[in-house]
C-alpha cells in the first residue's frame, strides 16, 4: 500500500481537492481512496502542513461539485452508459449495486453513501438517472459533503494532534479505515451468498 502521507505532500492541498473531487462524481475515480485521503490530509494538518479550515471547506466545496457533476452526468447520459460492460471504468454491476442501495434507502443515499467506497462515486450518477429533483439532490448532497469531510479530516486532525510522531501509525489506521469503510460491502456480499440456493 502506498504512503498517503508521501501521496498528499507530492500533490499538495489542490492535489487533495481534485482527488476529492473525482472521487465524489466521476466514475473513473472510485478507484482513489476518498476516506483515507481525507482522514491522512487531517493528520497531515495538524502538523501545519496544511491549513486545516483551507483544507475542509475546499474539500466540502469539490466534495459537493463532484457529486452534482455526477448527477448531471446520470441526467443527461442516462442508463445508456451503463447498458452493458465496457472495460474496466464501465462495469455494470458498479451502477447496478448503487441503483440497489438506492433503493433501498431513498433520498439519504445521498448521505449515507458518502461513507462507503465505489457507492459514494456511483450513487450521485443514479440519482440523475432517476430524476430526482435537483433541489433535493443538492440539499442532501451539501449535508453529507460536510459531514464526511469534516469527520474524517477532523479525527485526523485530533489524532495527530494527540500522538506523537502519528505518521508512525499511519498505515495501520488507513487499513482499519478502509475495513471499516467496507463493512456494509461485506455485509451485502454475505447476505447475497446465504440466499443463494446450494447446489
Amino acid at each position: 500500500m502506498p504512503d498517503p502521507i508521501i501521496i498528499i505532500k507530492t500533490v499538495g492541498i489542490i492535489g487533495v481537492f481534485l482527488m476529492v473531487f473525482a472521487e465524489s462524481g466521476l466514475f473513473f475515480g472510485f478507484f482513489l481512496p476518498g476516506d483515507s485521503l481525507l482522514f491522512s490530509a487531517g493528520l497531515i494538518a495538524a502538523s501545519g502542513f496544511f491549513d486545516i479550515k483551507v483544507l475542509i471547506v475546499g474539500c466540502i466545496i469539490a466534495a459537493i461539485f463532484g457529486d452534482s457533476i455526477g448527477y448531471w452526468m446520470g441526467k443527461v447520459m442516462g442508463p445508456k452508459l451503463f447498458y452493458k460492460d465496457k472495460g474496466f471504468f464501465f462495469k455494470k454491476k458498479r451502477i447496478d449495486d448503487a441503483e440497489a442501495f438506492y433503493k433501498k434507502h431513498g433520498i439519504y443515499t445521498i448521505v449515507i453513501a458518502r461513507f462507503i467506497p465505489i457507492i459514494r462515486t456511483f450513487a450521485p450518477i443514479v440519482a440523475g438517472i432517476g430524476k430526482m429533483r435537483y433541489r433535493t439532490f443538492i440539499s442532501y448532497n451539501i449535508i453529507g459533503g460536510v459531514l464526511w469531510v469534516t469527520l474524517l479530516i477532523s479525527l485526523g486532525y485530533f489524532l495527530g494532534s494527540l500522538i506523537p510522531n502519528p505518521d508512525t501509525y499511519i498505515l495501520p489506521i488507513i487499513v482499519v479505515i478502509i475495513f471499516i469503510s467496507l463493512i456494509p460491502l461485506i455485509y451485502k456480499y454475505i447476505i447475497e451468498s446465504s440466499k443463494k440456493p446450494s447446489l
